[in-house]
């Protein structure tokens, strides 16, 4: 798996878990669910992402 659908299986699974947490547990969960959005959006543009510098320093390969 390289770097892109790391990157997607990481970000779905923090949004399908922020929002499983924020219906059964507590709504401020859903701030997480908006933290994840916000940071994509942010690297649409700006082109980087911490947690792409997080995978390459665990040695994910680029895709």
């Amino acid at each position: 798996m390289g770097m892109n659908e790391s990157l997607r299986l990481i970000a779905g699974t923090f949004i399908l878990a922020s929002v499983a947490l924020g219906y059964f547990v507590h709504p401020a969960w859903f701030l997480f669910t908006a933290f994840v959005g916000a940071n994509l959006v942010q690297s649409a543009f700006s082109r980087t992402c911490p947690m792409m510098w997080i995978l390459r320093r665990a040695g994910v390969r680029e895709s």
